[in-house]
């Protein structure tokens, strides 16, 4: 078993907390896995990016090179693009349908969803919108990570358990929000 993961978004869209997340269910099940960061200006709204690589053999680097990632997960469509030169040919993108405007020329949506439209394995989704609808407004990124459960090859219970271990000391009201969103993104996955 070998997944290689680009999660991205912009800071403060809980970026990391998905790959904390996949991370503990990785590790629950004896996995080497391998990490990298690049939070750059993301407390100022710039983008974050993370590698996430999980692997049943050891793994040597921590960074992902280009046309070998299985799978990008993206909490804004135009970073999803950015990184588009690290998927594999029959790769997954799952990304959120609605922009992050943070900067002054961001492209047109229209274009972002034509270059989207154009891949073979693409998964977008309303996820602001699904948290607010479903009472979970501070889980938009469980919802993605939910529909990007079966791309990720990690059993859905796996990362249900991780999560209750991941926010277990928050208290009971956040893992059952962060399950229920999980829940969300797998029916829409």
């Amino acid at each position: 078993m070998k997944t290689d993961i680009i999660l991205c978004g912009v800071g403060g869209q809980g970026i990391l907390s998905i790959a904390t997340i996949i991370g503990e269910a990785a590790m629950n099940e004896n996995l080497y896995i391998k990490q990298a960061e690049v939070h750059g200006m993301s407390q100022r709204g710039g983008d974050v990016q993370s590698n996430l690589r999980i692997s049943s053999d050891p793994i040597a680097s921590d960074l992902i090179a280009k046309g070998s990632a299985d799978v990008i997960i993206s909490m804004e469509p135009m970073e999803a693009l950015r990184y588009l030169p690290y998927l594999k040919k029959d790769g997954w993108i799952i990304t959120s349908a609605t922009p992050f405007v943070n900067i002054p020329n961001y492209p047109d949506m229209a274009v972002i969803n034509a270059d989207l439209d154009k891949l073979p394995n693409v998964i977008k989704l309303d996820i602001e919108q699904m948290a607010r609808d479903n009472g979970v407004p501070r889980s938009a990124n469980v919802i993605l990570l939910g529909a990007a459960q079966k791309a990720l090859g990690i059993e859905y219970h796996k990362l249900e358990d991780a999560i209750r271990r991941v926010f277990g000391r928050k208290g009971e009201a956040i893992v059952e929000a962060n399950i229920k969103a999980l829940a969300l993104g797998r029916n829409e996955g």
